[in-house]
């Protein structure tokens, strides 16, 4: 599915994107400034998580719970990570494993360690307010 979005649409969007997906891993690729981390946020609010969604940047993951507080999501931000071996001493093998929603941005810095199933969410700049997303 290809479409193009306005920022004021993201709820809608976030909706769309969670029926369409065909798992709950989803990578998340397109260059910085584009809004992958704004996308997965309205995700995040949008599957009723407790938290609210930030940027894992620093940290690499951020973790989200539902009401009964139970690991609804985990968030993933590879941007920084120098290897594959460095994702790897995260244990991410292990939250593959979870059967929770996991979303990935920069998920090329991890090409090889991707498992088989996982959604692909592209985003592009058309202009300032809008974008164009394919999964």
């Amino acid at each position: 599915m290809k479409l193009s979005y306005d920022i004021e649409y993201l709820e809608e969007l976030a909706k769309r994107v969670l029926k369409n997906t065909s798992t709950k891993i989803v990578c998340f690729y397109g260059s910085m400034g584009v809004g992958k981390t704004t996308l997965i946020r309205k995700l995040i609010q949008e599957l009723e998580a407790i938290d609210i969604g930030n940027s894992p940047t620093f940290g690499i993951v951020n973790e989200y719970h539902d009401r009964k507080g139970e690991v609804l999501a985990y968030h993933f931000d590879f941007y920084r990570v120098e290897s594959e071996e460095e994702a790897l001493d995260l244990g991410l093998e292990d939250y593959f494993a979870s059967n929770v929603w996991i979303f990935i941005e920069w998920p090329e810095k991890i090409a090889n360690l991707l498992p088989p199933k996982h959604t692909s969410v592209k985003l592009h700049f058309i202009d300032e307010t809008t974008r164009s997303i394919e999964f």
